[in-house]
């Protein structure tokens, strides 16, 4: 019977990755391997750009019907936090192409039959509930500056937004509180998925070696997070078709990213 070994990993004692230093110069190497990748056969993307769109549509009728329009800097927002998770396949696709073997758009999905899938969908439970938290706490950051009525129109709530007192405070606090999350996101799980992948080390090892990357690396690691968070930003402004290209590069990088951070020749044993 197979061991499960979710949190611990797969062996018997806890194996650390070493971080090595790096500096914001290597942000951009990262970014150019994933253009690089990226371009390889871009046509694998193809289903993105329909998917991102339409999912734009429905966000924007379910606001309009049910008159959510309060939550939709946050839903934006809330990309970030489950954008570690969504980019799976592709960093599969970076080890296959890393490693010189075919790499299709089939093969984002052979994540599925890794052996750290538990360990996976771990960290990716997490994630799902820091997004929960986030909406539920801008939602009754709005409710405590405007009440519980909510404006029908996206016009109704910027001009709530803007004319009427509570609206600077929303944005200021809503912004710093949302940029907790983030933090929290970044430190958890920057390199998380991507080191599970290349080493089934398990859920605690993962979310604890990427709390180190950011610990050793501070000032390139926020400088990472902070353009994520405006890329994906920017990726949602037309109808969320941006993302087509954002969330394929920046998955990409991340794999790349944490070939950078990690040792691969060395462990620390515990």
């Amino acid at each position: 019977m197979a061991h499960f070994h979710v949190i611990s990993g797969a062996g018997d004692k806890l194996d650390l990755p070493v971080i090595r230093h790096i500096s914001i110069a290597d942000l951009g190497d990262v970014l150019r391997l994933a253009l690089a990748d990226f371009w390889e056969k871009p046509s694998h993307y193809a289903m993105l750009a329909i998917i991102y769109p339409i999912v734009g549509i429905v966000l924007t009728v379910w606001m309009n019907g049910y008159h959510t329009w309060p939550l939709l800097y946050p839903l934006i927002g809330g990309f970030a936090l489950i954008g570690p998770f969504a980019a799976l396949g592709l960093y599969e696709i970076s080890r296959r192409r890393e490693q010189g073997l075919e790499a299709s758009w089939g093969h984002a999905f052979d994540v599925l039959k890794s052996p750290a899938i538990g360990s996976i969908a771990a960290v990716g439970v997490m994630l799902l509930v820091l997004f929960t938290l986030w909406l539920t706490t801008a939602q009754a950051l709005y409710e405590s500056l405007f009440g519980a009525t909510t404006p029908q129109t996206l016009d109704g709530l910027l001009a709530q937004i803007f004319t009427e007192p509570g609206g600077t405070t929303l944005l200021i606090v809503g912004t710093m509180l949302g940029a907790l999350f983030a933090l929290a996101t970044l430190c958890t799980s920057v390199i998380a998925f991507p080191l599970m992948l290349d080493r089934d080390v398990g859920a605690f090892v993962a979310v604890e070696t990427s709390f180190r990357a950011v610990l050793k690396n501070p000032l390139p690691m926020l400088a990472w997070g902070a353009l994520v968070g405006a890329g994906l930003f920017i990726g949602t402004i037309p109808l969320f078709v941006g993302l087509a290209i954002i969330i394929p590069i920046f998955g990409h990088a991340t794999w790349h990213l944490y070939r950078k951070l990690i040792d691969n020749a060395s462990l620390i044993r515990q």
